[in-house]
């Protein structure tokens, strides 16, 4: 899961599409702020909770009505066209330079490049959200893709993963056909099945992060990064705003930052994705009408994704399914890798990737271990770092739990080395 690197690769030419024709025939140019993909799939449910939900499908009611009396007809509740089936969504961004996300991006060069790609599985009982972050820098064979205007693709062998999206935009000329080349790749190597994309863009980031009042970061120490805007930030804890959480996230060089790498920027960006989970998941948002009304326009003007995703009714019925998601069942880890011994930038995906995958395949819990004595082949949400949720109590209830018990871990997990959950601490600060 990385933010966009503007000093490699090779431009393209710009893609095309409206800037807010949002179904796969209307893309317009994304930007790589995959930290709103969780926001894609629980938005509706947590901006507002069932109250969000039921008004878009025109189901409001209110205690004025009751004067109305008994004989009315029946509420009917969003329903999830997907209900007991597993998802497993590609979130994937790009640094097309058009529009709002000119300046944002640095506006030097036209292109679309993805280096952002996670993979969201939505358990089949709505119990679990885990991201898992795939490194732009991994070494794998691309597919030939064919582009939405019938145009083919070559086959790649030994590249970076992220060559599948320039590959399908170069092609095709617009950034649905990176995201469907991507999208093939990413089955072709994990031998899962996706459900669907969504892509996010620059602009939309930065008002979806302002709308609920910023996300808070610890940073050991001192931060400064002139490819990111001149991202400075002493040590400490900060609030950032849309325009710096961005530059925060999309920052891999400079100092404060470690080795430089994709990798220890895919661990700042888990960590900020989770500091938007707990943040949007708390009552400072659900109870606050203005800013949980402010967060809905910022995402669904924001979120671009395959026509089959995009039915407000599938959306709502969705949201209504995970209503009692709470950051301690949402987790974030990396595909396990390694260096590659013979394309030193990048790395391999290790044995460990193998099981991962077939876990998600099979909607089991990531940490599923087939091997240890205790292992039990139905999924079980038990045995998941992210799982504590009750599916007897989300299914007979009618409204969300927000204040339902998240418990922290003292342990401190190392974001984008490790799997760890949203309630879990990754650095201290203070």
């Amino acid at each position: 899961m990385t933010f966009p690197d503007f000093s490699a690769g090779e431009a393209t030419s710009p893609a095309t599409g409206p800037s807010h024709a949002r179904t796969l025939k209307g893309m317009s140019g994304a930007a790589r702020a995959v930290v709103m993909v969780l926001v894609a799939a629980v938005s509706l449910a947590t901006a507002g909770g069932v109250a969000a939900v039921t008004q878009l499908t025109g189901n409001i009611e209110t205690a004025q009505m009751t004067v109305l009396g008994p004989d009315r007809p029946k509420v009917v509740l969003p329903k999830d066209p997907n209900a007991g089936t597993p998802l497993n969504i590609v979130i994937m961004g790009s640094d097309s330079r058009g529009g709002e996300n000119r300046d944002l991006a640095g506006g030097e060069d036209a292109g679309a490049r993805s280096d952002t790609t996670v993979v969201m599985h939505i358990s089949g009982d709505r119990s679990r959200i885990e991201m898992i972050s795939i490194p732009r820098d991994s070494t794998v064979d691309v597919p030939s893709c064919t582009t939405e205007d019938g145009a083919t693709t070559a086959e790649l062998y030994s590249t970076k993963f992220n060559a599948a999206f320039s590959q399908g935009v170069q092609a095709g000329g617009t950034v649905a056909d990176g995201a469907l080349c991507t999208v093939k790749t990413v089955e072709k190597l994990t031998g899962v099945f996706m459900n669907g994309f969504i892509v996010v863009d620059f602009a939309g980031f930065s008002s979806m992060v302002d709308a609920v009042g910023g996300v808070e970061v610890c940073v050991e120490e001192p931060i400064y990064s002139e490819d990111a805007n001149h991202l400075s930030l002493d040590a400490g804890a900060h609030t950032l705003k849309g325009v710096k959480a961005l530059d925060y996230a999309r920052a891999r060089k400079g100092d404060g930052l470690g080795d430089g790498s994709d990798l220890g920027r895919i661990g700042r960006q888990q960590e900020v994705m989770a500091s938007l989970a707990r943040k949007v998941l708390s009552q400072e948002v659900l109870t606050n009408p203005a800013k949980s009304l402010n967060f809905l326009k910022a995402v669904t003007r924001s979120l671009t994704m395959n026509k089959e995703l995009a039915s407000i009714d599938g959306l709502a019925g969705l949201a209504y399914s995970m209503r009692n998601v709470r950051p301690d069942t949402i987790t974030f880890m990396t595909v396990p890798n390694e260096y590659d011994p013979v394309q030193t930038a990048n790395v391999i995906w290790t044995d460990e990737a193998v099981q991962l995958w077939d876990n998600v395949k099979h909607d089991r819990p990531l940490d599923f271990d087939p091997d240890a004595p205790s292992a039990d082949a139905s999924p079980s949400a038990d045995a998941s770092p992210s799982a504590t949720s009750d599916d007897e109590s989300a299914e007979g209830s009618s409204e969300p739990t927000p204040d339902s018990p998240s418990p922290s871990s003292t342990e401190i997990k190392q974001a984008g080395e490790e799997a760890f959950t949203g309630a879990d601490t990754t650095k201290v600060c203070g």
